[in-house]
């Protein structure tokens, strides 16, 4: 697949990917990139628990059952109200229809990142990491990722931001894929 051999060594190590188009729960995933921001996986995922059980629903609630409840009630699950106003924006922007799957869907990645970052709370970061998880975009290389970024110093010594990124631009049109394995070998670190 790639003509790089750092690479496909990596490759032949780890599994290859699954990446799912996991664009209808769109809202679901921005919820929850800002429960955990700026939080360990672990804390992040038990705020994010909390924050489902006072829903009382097995599925993920709606942006309008999202508004409804009392900001105290969420504050309670251990989410600042700055985390509060920014997924109470994101629920009232998917009621407006100004974040339409659908649309999203057939932008380009340019365009969904413009798109996104529009939200409160949501950086570019986030929105690459949308693109690669939600949208199931193949090409896609995020210079704002530590892991990335430590990974390429680690298996190739580079460690300016620009050459990392001439390096990415040989991983085209499968940057998603490179990305993928690069944050696997970082597993044993």
């Amino acid at each position: 697949m790639f003509k790089d051999p750092i690479l496909n060594k990596l490759i032949k190590k780890y599994p290859s990917p699954v990446f799912e188009d996991r664009s209808k729960r769109l809202f679901e995933r921005l919820v929850e990139a800002i429960i955990s921001q700026q939080l360990s996986v672990k804390a992040a995922d038990t705020i994010f628990n909390r924050f489902l059980d006072i829903f009382k629903t097995k599925s993920f609630p709606s942006p309008k059952e999202v508004l409804k409840i009392n900001d105290e009630k969420i504050r309670k699950a251990g989410i600042s109200y700055r985390k509060i106003e920014y997924i109470k924006g994101i629920a009232q922007s998917f009621l407006d229809k100004k974040i339409d799957i659908k649309a999203i869907k057939n932008v380009s990645d340019e365009e969904v990142i413009v798109e996104l970052t529009k939200l409160k709370g949501i950086g570019k970061w986030t929105a690459e990491m949308i693109l690669i998880f939600s949208l199931q975009r193949p090409d896609v290389f995020s210079i704002g990722d530590a892991g990335l970024r430590r990974a390429i110093e680690k298996l190739y010594g580079i460690t300016n931001q620009t050459e990392m990124l001439s390096l990415s631009e040989t991983w085209k049109p499968f940057r998603s894929t490179a990305s993928w394995y690069l944050w696997r070998s970082l597993e044993n670190d």
